[in-house]
């Protein structure tokens, strides 16, 4: 566990085949090819179609102090970084917390309304996760993606808590946790099942 401040939580939505989004994605299309089906939607519906079935959950991901992502969770498309762009969060993101980005685009700090600021980081995960913590206080740190970034943090056993939200379809390619993670003892701690979803916390061991 973390010896600093709260903890380290990397929390994710994945398809029963282990996938957070499809192939080839863009700013148009950010959870990446679909075949027409749809499935970001229905990858997230348990949060926004059936809220009242998971409201604990949902509060969980939003109980946090800092947060770090990954450039395509940011906004994935290189263009974005050469022009003006505030990512595809909007102009009030979601987040209303300090959101250390990791990314090789030097940029200045990007306050948005809301409470929310972009830091950029360009020397990796773990000067993203000292920054984070430092701006966490004792609160949480939470990695929220995409999988490659919580990948990295896996790899380098830098993740106290792993929330898996499991939804009941397929996608087949794309963006796959544990992706080139080594192999990974991990203990259940705590799970739910809903009619749209399976919530699973797991704590890797040292």
């Amino acid at each position: 566990m973390s010896t600093q401040g709260g903890i380290v939580v990397a929390n994710i939505t994945v398809s029963a085949d282990g996938y957070v989004a499809g192939p080839n994605q863009t700013e148009q299309r950010p959870f990446g090819d679909d075949g027409g089906d749809g499935f970001g939607d229905r990858l997230h519906a348990w949060m926004f179609d059936q809220p009242e079935e998971n409201p604990d959950e949902i509060a969980e991901i939003g109980a946090y102090k800092a947060v770090i992502m990954g450039r395509n969770m940011y906004g994935p498309v290189r263009g974005a970084w050469d022009r003006p762009w505030n990512g595809w969060w909007g102009d009030n993101p979601v987040f209303h917390a300090p959101v250390f980005v990791l990314t090789h685009h030097a940029r200045e700090p990007q306050p948005m309304a809301g409470g929310t600021t972009y830091h950029f980081v360009t020397d990796g995960i773990e000067t993203a996760l000292t920054q984070a913590r430092a701006a966490a206080g004792d609160g949480d740190v939470s990695i929220l993606g995409g999988a490659a970034t919580i990948n990295q943090y896996l790899a380098a056993g830098l993740v106290d808590e792993l929330r898996l939200h499991i939804v009941p379809l397929t996608i087949g390619g794309g963006a796959r946790l544990f992706e080139g993670v080594p192999p990974l003892q991990l203990r259940q701690v705590k799970s739910r099942a809903t009619s749209s979803v399976t919530h699973v916390t797991y704590r890797p061991a040292r």
